[in-house]
């Protein structure tokens, strides 16, 4: 969710009722209870989706992407670093930055979502969250929040945050004070470091920091129902200079297609998911 050097690199038992007659004394079949195994539910294996690339497009290598989103066409995303984080309107077949808003240097900006008319954008440790009118940028007003501000998404009701935990946190999208909590796990293990957020067909897909994978989250109970492991995506030879983790994940729900970036990236890439064999 930050810059690497900021996190130290420059990544039941059922009970058996036996009904009886209350006057009966016939006798139990020794084979009866003792012999009975108790069902349990065994976990079934979470799928793995691999990924095939479908396009690939032009990504600003100086963008530090901590949000993306798409929406009517148009591709925003959302930068960090103090002193360069920025809200911008990108052409996604060139890249070009068609509209830009300069946080102030004290910000350090992460994840996005566009919620109706506005677009909403998180700070990492400011406490702050930002609400721009989604045509002009200009800023309406802000928010405050306890903990670090990650990731952000919504489902057309609520919005969902992450805070480089395993919780996610819903909040009322007119109030921003928080609704609910989800514990983020599969089976009993929580994952931690959720970082960037997209809302995709009823499941919440979440940036792993420092990983290639993206978690697919069932938004009802936090259950990790799917994983997308992205590695080799970013082949080091098709280009030069530093990267840094993926991060940055943007779904058109008119078209059904998926992007995925990260920072300092020099592409932006519409990938399927394939189930991974």
């Amino acid at each position: 969710m930050v810059w690497s050097c900021y996190k130290g690199f420059i990544l039941g038992f059922p009970l058996i009722i036996l009904a009886v007659g209350s006057c009966s004394t016939a006798p139990v079949s020794e084979s009866s209870p003792s012999q009975i195994t108790p069902s349990r539910t065994v976990p079934q294996p979470v799928p793995v989706y691999t990924y095939q690339v479908i396009n690939t497009y032009p990504h600003d290598r100086e963008a530090f992407t901590e949000g993306l989103v798409f929406d009517s066409g148009v591709l925003y995303e959302g930068t960090g670093l103090n002193g360069r984080s920025s809200l911008r309107k990108v052409e996604l077949k060139t890249g070009k930055i068609l509209q830009i808003y300069r946080l102030p240097e004290q910000y350090f900006g992460e994840g996005i979502t566009v919620y109706k008319d506005t677009i909403i954008q998180l700070t990492w440790k400011s406490n702050t969250g930002l609400v721009y009118n989604k045509n002009s940028f200009a800023l309406l007003h802000q928010f405050s929040y306890v903990g670090e501000g990650w990731g952000i998404t919504n489902d057309g009701k609520r919005l969902v945050m992450s805070n480089g935990f395993s919780t996610l946190t819903f909040l009322d999208s007119e109030t921003f004070a928080p609704i609910s909590y989800i514990g983020v796990h599969e089976s009993d293990t929580p994952i931690d470091n959720l970082n960037e957020l997209e809302y995709v067909n009823g499941k919440i897909f979440a940036n792993v920091w420092q990983t290639d994978k993206i978690a697919i989250i069932e938004p009802a109970d936090g259950r990790v129902v799917g994983w997308v492991d992205l590695t080799g995506l970013l082949q080091t030879q098709s280009f030069s200079g530093q990267v840094d983790v993926l991060n940055g994940i943007a779904y058109d729900a008119q078209t059904d297609r998926l992007f995925v970036t990260g920072k300092f990236w020099p592409f932006l890439f519409e990938i399927k998911l394939v189930v991974k064999s």
